[in-house]
């Protein structure tokens, strides 16, 4: 149930992207730390499950996570560098940041496959909902080239991710 309930507060924090800036969509300064702090969340995410879980799947899952969205990230803020743009705060990158925090909370709690089952849980709802607002708000609120670029570049590696956890939340259920 809270594992529910923190997909579902993913969602709506991700969804709270599109009341941004009176309706016309985040800013770039807002996207960019959007991206930044979503791409963080599932690092943090990953390093704690790769130290926790015993499941060789799940560790390699999250080693996976820690790796790619590392990458996305440095991406992401060598382009902010270089456009000169300062990621901006905003009601939905603090919102992905306290769900972040209840979410490795909660995994903090837990063990064994317990741990495993809300990790991989998380990680489809976390995925999916990224995708949704990558493809309903970030992409086209964009306004940067090249900040739309590195969106649409990124997107393929959240797609993959969203598969391998789907893949790995059916082999705990067996």
């Amino acid at each position: 149930m809270k594992l529910m309930l923190y997909g579902c507060a993913v969602i709506a924090a991700l969804g709270l992207a599109n009341a941004q800036a009176d309706n016309a969509g985040p800013t770039d300064a807002q996207i960019a730390h959007i991206v930044v702090t979503a791409n963080q969340i599932d690092i943090d995410a990953g390093k704690l499950a790769a130290s926790k879980t015993q499941a060789k799947q799940v560790k390699e899952f999250a080693q996976l996570m820690v790796a790619n969205h590392t990458e996305v990230n440095k991406a992401a803020k060598d382009l902010v560098t270089k456009l000169h743009v300062t990621p901006e705060e905003n009601p939905t990158s603090l919102s992905l940041k306290e769900g972040s925090d209840k979410n490795l909370a909660n995994l903090r709690t837990l063990s064994g496959s317990a741990f495993d089952k809300a990790y991989i849980d998380h990680e489809v709802a976390y995925h999916q909902a990224v995708l949704d607002a990558v493809d309903k708000t970030l992409i086209p609120s964009a306004q940067n080239a090249e900040l739309k670029a590195l969106l649409m570049q990124a997107r393929p590696t959240f797609v993959t991710h969203l598969e391998h956890a789907k893949q790995v939340q059916a082999m705990l259920s067996k």
